[in-house]
């Protein structure tokens, strides 16, 4: 899959896993993933959290351009690349998922499977349950600074018939990369 159509995933699924200890991945994920037929499970939070190729490598180089000396960093990056497995997408649109994955997800016969835009996650129905009664809470009681629904995105470029934009004073900004500083002087 090429890098500019990344895989989107996103709605809720129910699904068994069988004693063999693999999940039908939902037909709207495989059609995101195209001509993939493999995907990185990881363990995040908790649940497992199963990322394209594509998308893991992005993570990845994410991780990588991060503090290499950082103690959370060298922390998240450890935990996150340990637990990594490589699940192949069968022939029945089937992941096989670890034993030690699924053990540490709290995983049983029964999952919810949430698409996260760039990744899908597989949640035991309990843990999934609490999560959004947990979830719907924090928004309930904190405003979170967030407009919604989202403003319109301004227009990218010149309005036909608008004077052109002012050009910003050198002065305006103070150079420390500080958008919000005050100006020198």
């Amino acid at each position: 899959m090429e890098y500019s159509k990344r895989a989107v995933f996103k709605g809720t699924y129910r699904h068994r896993i069988d004693a063999k200890g693999r999940l039908p991945v939902p037909a709207a994920f495989r059609r995101s993933l195209g001509d993939d037929r493999q995907v990185v499970v990881t363990l995040l939070d908790q649940c497992l959290a199963a990322y394209s190729p594509g998308e893991w490598a992005r993570l990845e180089a994410q991780l990588a351009a991060l503090p290499a000396f950082s103690k959370p960093v060298k922390a998240l990056t450890r935990l996150l690349a340990s637990r990594a497995a490589d699940c192949e997408i069968d022939v029945q649109g089937r992941i096989l998922l670890p034993p030690s994955l699924r053990q540490s997800a709290g995983l049983g016969r029964d999952a919810v499977v949430v698409g996260v835009l760039n990744r899908f996650e597989v949640w035991s129905p309990e843990s999934w349950d609490t999560f959004v009664r947990e979830s719907e809470r924090l928004l309930d009681d904190v405003s979170l600074d967030i407009q919604w629904p989202l403003p319109a995105a301004a227009p990218t470029g010149p309005v036909p018939g608008s004077p052109p934009a002012p050009i910003p004073s050198p002065k305006a900004h103070s150079g420390t990369g500080d958008p919000q500083a005050k100006p020198n002087g």
